[in-house]
């Protein structure tokens, strides 16, 4: 199959730091090629992810009306050269508009809520040549609102990327990995730890301006340096690795409906259970009692931590490679493909 695959333009595939999706795409494009296909990519100029053809956006803000016109062209000039049997898109339903009414497979994935009005109109415009898919169930369900046919792909991780750890030390810390802001809940996994009297390392980047920079230095920053509480910064690949291997648990007690969160696989992926909240995509992902703990208020986290003794991290690993791993996953996404040529 000749597949073209589409990024949002405002990270390069593979992203250098953070990135979720973007890491997603350059797992597809590595791993649909090592299985004999042909794969062209439509992404941020600085990209790297070894595509049979590479096709870099016009325009890198995807806000920005200008810059999706200019995508929406690039997609068109895009598709009319490598001319693929599918087009596979993780950036903007708009820059498909040219190609809706053409017989060509299409594939729309979502990894955050959809719009109804969008979703509803490209289903309306592409007359059964254009598919959906969301990074979870949860995802899923609302995307049927706008009608349409929906199938759950779940998001991945590439398993050689993340060692597994068996064992972690008697006093092993616990960690929270992810953006810093109220939504993810860094103030209450520091309330957590101040509780159980555990270590707390804090990664992640954070932003210094706005309401955003006010939850940092008043709700973050005093607590810094006090009481086993430690920020890191953000961390690479290799530093990621190391400090969810080293974990007793990871500590995301998010406050919003979390379409995924491919950092929860991460850390299960190290061995490292999960303690978070029962919302969004998480109860998909984390099994209570067995990978980790899904809490509602601090006195079920207290409990949660001191219950980590209970979760084999052999569990945590194996939940990983049934189920989110990189080449599970792109085999869900290459029998799509082949489903949507055969009915072509």
């Amino acid at each position: 199959m000749r597949i073209l695959i589409t990024a949002d333009p405002e990270l390069p595939v593979p992203p250098k730091l953070y990135g979720g999706i973007e890491r997603i795409v350059d797992l597809l494009v590595t791993q649909l090629q090592t299985r004999g296909h042909t794969v062209g990519l439509v992404a941020h100029p600085e990209s790297t992810s070894p595509a049979a053809q590479f096709f870099p956006w016009r325009g890198e803000r995807s806000q920005n009306k200008f810059d999706a016109l200019q995508n929406t062209i690039a997609l068109w000039s895009a598709v009319r050269e490598f001319q693929p049997d599918v087009v596979h898109s993780f950036s903007r339903i708009f820059y498909l508009l040219p190609l809706l009414g053409s017989p060509l497979p299409k594939i729309m994935s979502y990894q955050r809520g959809p719009s109804y009005f969008t979703t509803s109109w490209g289903v309306r415009l592409a007359k059964g040549s254009l598919s959906f898919t969301g990074c979870s169930d949860y995802i899923c369900r609302l995307g049927k609102k706008a009608g349409g046919a929906w199938r759950a792909i779940h998001n991945c991780v590439e398993l050689d990327t993340y060692t597994f750890q068996p064992t972690v030390a008697a006093d092993a810390p616990l960690v929270f990995l992810s953006r810093i802001e109220r939504i993810k809940g860094a103030h209450t996994a520091i309330a957590i730890a101040q509780k159980t009297g555990r270590r707390l390392i804090i990664a992640g980047n954070h932003i210094t301006t706005g309401e955003a920079g006010e939850y940092w230095q008043n709700e973050i920053v005093p607590h810094l340096d006090k009481n086993g509480i430690e920020y890191v910064g953000p961390v690479n690949d290799v530093q990621k690795n190391q400090l969810l291997g080293q974990a007793a648990a990871m500590v995301v007690p998010i406050e919003w409906e979390e379409p995924f969160g491919i950092v929860f696989a991460e850390a299960l992926a190290c061995g490292t259970p999960v303690i978070s909240c029962p919302r969004g995509a998480l109860p998909e992902i984390i099994r209570q009692g067995v990978d980790g703990y899904l809490i509602n208020n601090i006195q079920e986290a207290i409990t949660a931590v001191e219950q980590l003794p209970n979760i084999h991290r052999y569990n945590c690993r194996q939940r990983i490679e049934q189920s989110f791993s990189a080449d599970v996953i792109v085999g869900q996404y290459e029998q799509l493909y082949q489903s949507l040529l055969a009915f072509k």
